[in-house]
C-alpha cells in the first residue's frame, strides 16, 4: 500500500545512491566503463527505500535510526550483487569461465572487490549519515501523513 514513508524512504535512498556513486567513480581506475551504474544504483536505492524501509516506518527514533541503517546495508549489499553480476556477464561474453558454477562464484568474488574499493572513510560515512537521515526522514513523514 503506497504511503508518505514507502516515498519518503524511496527519494532519500534514491538521493544517497546518487551522490555515493558520484563518490565511487574517481575510486575506480580509469579505464573503467560505468555505463548504466549511476541509474542502476538510484533505482535499486528506490526499490530499498519502498520495500525494506517504508513498510517498517512508525516504530519510534531509534527504530528510524536502525530502519535506515538496514536499508543502507541491504542497498549495498544488493548494489555489489547486481554489479558483480553485470560485470560477470561482461566477462562470460568473452569466454573467460570454465562454466557456470565457476560464474556464479565470480559474482561474488567481484562483488567482495568493489565492496573494498568502497571501504573509503567518505564512501562510509556518507552510507552511514545517509541512512541514518532517510531513516528519520521516513519516521517523520510516517508521524507527518499517516
Amino acid at each position: 500500500m503506497p504511503d508518505a514513508a514507502r516515498l519518503v524512504a524511496a527519494i532519500c535512498l534514491a538521493i544517497v545512491a546518487f551522490i555515493v556513486s558520484g563518490q565511487i567513480v574517481p575510486l575506480m581506475p580509469e579505464s573503467t566503463d560505468f555505463g548504466y551504474f549511476l541509474y542502476v544504483n538510484i533505482i535499486l536505492g528506490a526499490v530499498v527505500g519502498w520495500t525494506v524501509m517504508g513498510p517498517r516506518a512508525g516504530r519510534g527514533v531509534v527504530s528510524a535510526i536502525n530502519n535506515g541503517l538496514t536499508g543502507m546495508l541491504v542497498f549495498v549489499l544488493w548494489g555489489l550483487f547486481i554489479q558483480g553480476a553485470n560485470e560477470m556477464v561482461r566477462l562470460a561474453m568473452r569466454n573467460r569461465y570454465d562454466g557456470p558454477f565457476e560464474a556464479i562464484v565470480a559474482i561474488f568474488e567481484i562483488g567482495a572487490e568493489y565492496g573494498l574499493i568502497m571501504l573509503v572513510p567518505v564512501v562510509i560515512g556518507t552510507l552511514i549519515a545517509g541512512g541514518v537521515l532517510a531513516g528519520l526522514a521516513t519516521e517523520v513523514a510516517w508521524r507527518k501523513w499517516r
